[in-house]
């Protein structure tokens, strides 16, 4: 695991470079709360003066907490008719909404970013910080599985799809320009930074809320059901795991989420696995607490769920690929399978039943995730790049 990112501060020398008096933030869009709209609130946290920007927001009253009470200044696409429910297909128009923000007034902007956050004018005179979840995966390196799972890989839907991600390309290579520097969510993603962009980035590991280290835990052996939790979405691979778990009747699945793949997911589910819908936090915490593991088979970014887990006491098993190699201890807090198949997941159920996992030791991997530590982290390396900067632009540079 990195350790926190940043130098420590020089409180001498930053009294000649006061901090930044306007601070603007923007996140990319609020249609729900995900792992990227905790972070943002997190990132609220560290600057709670801040005005904040997205190109929509459509979170309901009840759940914008992880706002810290900020209104949320929208872009022209927000009073699109249907909006709400068609906002995917405004893709085309989303670089140029973001252009439109007028961010002139700020001396930094923090931009939350997995698709076109990072595409904001700024001037020589601000400093424009990155924190990136992910270039948008969909126009690079996920195209194909992107265009396979939405059906629009062949015929004439395929070429104006590609069409239109070439042009989403040209735009965001332009992007980086633009940012003075980056962070990423972890080392897979500086990776995916350095090979679309060229640009290197600080490590920040994203905050993982709920860890509570002196927390008793339930004895593993006395748990029987395994889990999956998160949004039901084709990359999530959860296909894989309830036909795993068909050809283990003996053993009992559990899986929480909503989304897409629903509907498809529940029509041919063997008697042994559950699909449980969307829950309340309270039973999702149950849940994880319960468990005698937690199965992940996405290529995620970082993947916040794992880490949830291993904070609740329980171990993983997951796809030993993207953000899940930097949470998840192989053999200590979890087993990592390297084949996105069922018969993978199979041998890693097997080879977990073997084994024994200390609850403390997860927890303890766990803490090292915790928002304190993010907060800590981004705040040392917001501090480094406005006195490096502030220097620069007092020297004439």
């Amino acid at each position: 695991m990195n350790a926190p990112i940043g130098m420590p501060v020089n409180h001498r020398e930053q009294e000649h470079f006061p901090p930044p008096k306007r601070v603007a933030i923007v996140h990319d869009w609020l249609p729900e709360v995900g792992g990227a709209e905790h972070v943002l609130g997190e990132i609220l946290d560290v600057f709670p003066e801040a005005e904040l920007f997205s190109l929509l927001d459509f979170i309901p009253q009840a759940d914008r907490s992880f706002l810290r009470g900020k209104s949320v200044k929208t872009s022209f696409l927000q009073h699109i008719p249907w909006a709400r429910r068609f906002y995917r297909g405004f893709l085309p128009l989303m670089p140029l909404a973001i252009e439109y923000f007028d961010l002139s007034k700020f001396d930094l902007i923090i931009s939350s970013s997995y698709a076109v956050a990072k595409g904001v004018l700024t001037g020589p005179d601000q400093l424009h910080l990155c924190y990136c979840h992910s270039p948008a995966r969909y126009a690079w390196d996920f195209q194909e599985q992107y265009l396979r799972q939405t059906r629009r890989d062949k015929g004439i839907r395929g070429f104006l799809a590609r069409a239109l991600l070439h042009y989403i390309r040209l735009w965001d290579c332009r992007t980086p320009n633009g940012v003075d520097a980056f962070a990423a969510n972890s080392r897979f993603i500086a990776r995916r930074i350095w090979k679309v962009y060229r640009r290197r980035a600080v490590v920040i590991y994203p905050p993982v809320a709920g860890i509570h280290p002196d927390e008793k835990t339930d004895t593993l052996k006395l748990r029987s059901s395994y889990l999956s939790l998160g949004r039901l979405v084709p990359y999530k691979r959860v296909d894989i795991l309830i036909e795993a778990f068909r050809k283990m009747p003996n053993r009992t699945l559990l899986i929480i989420g909503d989304g897409p793949e629903r509907h498809r997911l529940a029509r041919d589910l063997p008697s042994n696995v559950r699909l449980l819908g969307r829950l309340p936090q309270k039973d999702v915490d149950t849940a994880l607490r319960e468990a005698r593991a937690l199965l992940f088979a996405a290529e995620e970014d970082f993947g916040l769920v794992p880490v949830e887990a291993q904070a609740a006491g329980t171990p993983v098993i997951a796809f030993g690929k993207g953000g899940a190699c930097e949470s998840v201890i192989n053999n200590v807090t979890g087993v990592l399978f390297y084949d996105q198949t069922a018969e993978a997941v199979i041998e890693a159920v097997l080879a977990s039943e073997s084994m024994k996992f200390d609850p403390d030791t997860l927890k303890h991997n766990a803490m090292g995730f915790e928002p304190r530590v993010f907060r800590a982290a981004l705040r040392q390396w917001i501090d480094a790049a406005w006195r490096k900067f502030s220097q620069r632009r007092n020297r004439g540079a």
